[in-house]
C-alpha cells in the first residue's frame, strides 16, 4: 500500500518565503496591506509547492465564496430537454470560469424546493446568483429577496415596478415578434395566427404584444396559448386549424413549439411555406434544421444573455460605490429567413 502523499500546508509556504504565517495567509487569500517584495515571495512560494488555498480560510479573509448559485424555475424534464436552458448555462458557465467562480445549480422540481433554495442562499454558501424562467406567481423573487443575496435576472421580471432596484438581461421579445409578423404580412398572407408560450411568463406576454402590435383587432381565434414545448406546439396547432382551417400562417412563440406546429402541419397534409408559412423564435439549432422546410426564426442571442447575467453580476459584487450600480440589459433580435416563411 503506497503513502499517502502529504499536502503542503501554508506554515510551509511562509518558512519557504521567510514571512510569517499572518502574512503568507494574507497574501494567499487576497487580504491586503502586504509588501510587493513579500507578496513575490509568497507567490513564488506557493508555486513551488504546490500550495491549494483552504477555501474556508479564504472566505474568513474575503468575505468571498467564489461561487454563484444558478437559479432555474422549471421541472428537471425541461431543463434538460430545452436546448434554450443549455445555451443559456453555457453562456453562464463560461463568463464564471473566466473568473474562476463556480456554478452551483439550483434546480426547483415543484413549489416544496422554494424554501429549500431560499435556505441555501441564505447560508452564506455562495456570493450571488442568477435566477430565470420565472412565472408570474412565483415565490422565489420575495424568497431570494428575504435572503438578501445579489441577485440577477434572466428575463424581465413581472413583478419589478421598473426601479433600479432588479437587474435583469433580456431580448426584445416584443420587437422581435413585430419583426417576424410583419414579414408573414409582407408575404402577403392574411390569416395569420399566434401560438403563444405561457402567458405568465413576461417573454410570451411581449411576443403576444409584439404580435397585436402588427395585427391589431385581428380574429381571437387566431391565437391559440401554448407552453414552449414541442407537445405543445401539436396541440395548439391542432386546435388552430379546427378553429380556422383558413390559416395561411404561424407565428410561434418559440422554436419548440414551431417544431410541433410543423409536424402537425405535414400529418394534416399542408405544404409550408405554400399553403401554411412558419415562423419561430429563438434560432435554436438543430431544431431550425429539422426534417422539412428549414425553420425562419427570430434570433435572440441565448449564450451572449447568460454570460451578460454572470457579468453583471460579477460587476455587481466587484464595485465599491452604490453609483457604479449595474443596469439591466435587453438585447436586440434579427429576423433568421430560411425555408418556412
Amino acid at each position: 500500500m503506497s503513502e499517502a502523499v502529504s499536502r503542503p500546508t501554508l506554515e510551509a509556504v511562509a518558512a519557504r518565503a521567510g514571512v510569517s504565517r499572518a502574512t503568507a495567509s494574507r497574501v494567499v487569500n487576497g487580504g491586503d496591506g502586504v509588501r510587493e517584495p513579500l507578496v513575490t515571495r509568497v507567490r513564488q512560494a506557493v508555486e513551488e509547492l504546490g500550495y491549494v488555498p483552504n477555501q474556508a480560510a479564504r472566505s474568513l479573509v474575503t468575505r468571498r465564496h467564489d461561487a454563484v448559485a444558478v437559479v432555474i424555475a422549471e421541472p428537471e424534464t425541461r431543463i434538460f430537454t430545452d436546448p434554450f436552458f443549455a445555451l443559456q448555462l453555457r453562456g453562464i458557465s463560461k463568463e464564471l470560469t473566466a473568473h474562476d467562480n463556480q456554478l452551483v445549480l439550483l434546480l426547483t422540481e415543484g413549489r416544496d424546493d422554494h424554501a429549500r433554495v431560499a435556505r441555501y442562499l441564505a447560508g452564506g454558501h455562495v456570493d450571488g446568483a442568477l435566477v430565470f424562467s420565472l412565472h408570474l406567481d412565483d415565490p422565489l423573487p420575495g424568497l431570494i429577496e428575504g435572503a438578501k443575496v445579489p441577485t440577477v435576472f434572466g428575463g424581465r421580471p413581472g413583478w419589478s415596478d421598473g426601479s433600479n432596484d432588479v437587474v435583469y438581461v433580456d431580448s426584445d421579445n416584443r420587437g422581435g415578434a413585430r419583426d417576424a409578423v410583419r414579414h408573414l404580412a409582407g408575404l402577403g398572407r392574411t390569416r395569420i395566427a399566434h401560438i403563444s408560450g405561457p402567458l405568465d411568463q413576461t417573454s410570451a406576454a411581449d411576443r403576444l404584444d409584439g404580435y397585436r402590435d402588427v395585427m391589431g383587432r385581428a380574429d381571437p381565434r387566431l391565437v391559440v396559448a401554448s407552453d414552449f414545448t414541442p407537445a405543445g406546439g401539436e396541440r395548439a396547432m391542432a386546435e388552430l386549424l379546427d378553429r380556422c382551417p383558413d390559416v395561411d400562417a404561424v407565428f410561434a412563440a418559440n422554436d419548440l413549439t414551431a417544431l410541433g406546429a410543423l409536424r402537425v402541419l405535414r400529418e394534416r397534409g399542408r405544404r409550408v411555406p405554400e399553403d401554411v408559412a412558419v415562423i419561430g423564435f429563438d434560432d435554436l439549432l438543430p431544431v431550425t434544421e429539422q426534417d422539412g422546410p428549414s425553420l425562419t426564426t427570430v434570433r435572440q442571442d441565448i449564450e451572449e444573455m447568460g454570460r451578460l447575467m454572470a457579468r453583471l453580476l460579477l460587476r455587481g459584487l466587484h464595485r465599491s460605490e452604490p453609483s457604479g450600480a449595474p443596469s439591466s440589459i435587453i438585447l436586440p433580435t434579427t429576423l433568421v429567413r430560411r425555408a418556412s416563411a
